[in-house]
């Protein structure tokens, strides 16, 4: 494409040296607790047959893409708040580019789907089994997978066809398609159009698909309440809380890329960092069956 850039330089959150510390410390911590805790998830779903539910099964895979996401960028941001200058070459960049919308897209998808599953569970209880097979749920996860290349191929060829061949910093702290084409050395309006109608609009439905199902099933439990719909709506109460932290920031980002914030990099933090930390907590602490199958295994370690 004709680029002359080699390397993008990217600014971070802050250049303070004190607040460098700080940020280190803060996302050295949430990525050990990322790791810990979604692969702890892992293993317990792994090694309990009682947690078989559709809902494990997809619970796990969500645990799954969170490290994958958070690794993408965590590893390569703890390097660079312990050294001034923080270069990425523009293959790394590409790369990182590429694995975030890929694995972000698919938590998109398989949130979608974990949606889905609780309403088939509480509105459709007398065909769940049917509904949420085994090789259901492995058609689901496959298609969150399908998906997320899709998407994400679609973005790395749009920004790899892009000329870049003057300012090479980058007002972030990793590599995202808004900040890079903005670097871009042609007019990029076309460009943000169809970043926005992919990522911008992906977002956008998948929250309104599952806010539409959460309100069939704030519906149906309404109508019929019982002790086993109270401890549904516990789960799709946490659920919920979930997917606004993660979508709201995504849509905010992706379905107005036109005008560039300095908060957009403070705001980016939420749906990379905070929210796999929050999953594990969330899914085990609010659980009984977790956390019993946890204290199980626990147990069967000592």
């Amino acid at each position: 494409n004709f680029s002359q850039v080699t390397e993008f330089i990217l600014i971070g959150l802050s250049d303070k040296k004190e607040l460098q510390v700080l940020y280190f410390t803060f996302f050295f911590l949430a990525y050990t607790m990322v790791l810990l805790g979604n692969l702890l998830i892992i293993v317990t779903v792994r090694s309990d047959p009682q947690l078989s539910s559709p809902m494990y099964f997809l619970l796990c895979h969500l645990s799954f893409i969170d490290i994958c996401c958070t690794s993408v960028i965590s590893p390569r941001l703890l390097v660079d708040l312990l050294f001034q200058r923080k270069s990425i070459a523009f293959e790394a960049c590409v790369a990182q580019l590429f694995f975030l919308h890929f694995v972000g897209a698919s938590e998109m998808f398989l949130l979608t789907a974990m949606a889905y599953d609780r309403y088939a569970a509480i509105c459709k209880p007398l065909h769940y089994t049917a509904l949420m097979s085994r090789q259901v749920c492995w058609v689901l996860v496959s298609a969150c997978w399908v998906g997320g290349f899709l998407h994400s191929i679609v973005q790395t060829l749009l920004t790899i066809q892009l000329p870049f061949c003057g300012p090479n910093k980058i007002d972030n702290y990793f590599c995202d398609v808004p900040p890079v084409i903005r670097l871009a050395c042609t007019d990029i309006y076309v460009t943000e159009w169809l970043m926005a109608s992919n990522s911008g609009l992906i977002s956008l439905l998948c929250f309104l698909v599952l806010v539409t199902s959460y309100t069939f099933i704030l519906v149906t439990i309404r109508v019929r309440f019982t002790e086993g719909h109270w401890k549904a709506l516990s789960t799709c109460g946490s659920h919920m809380l979930i997917v606004t932290l993660f979508f709201v920031p995504c849509i905010f980002i992706y379905l107005w890329p036109f005008s560039a914030s300095p908060s957009d990099k403070h705001i980016c933090v939420i749906y990379t960092v905070i929210c796999p930390v929050m999953n594990p907590l969330i899914y085990t602490l609010r659980n009984n069956e977790v956390k019993a199958s946890m204290w199980k295994l626990w147990k069967n370690c000592r």
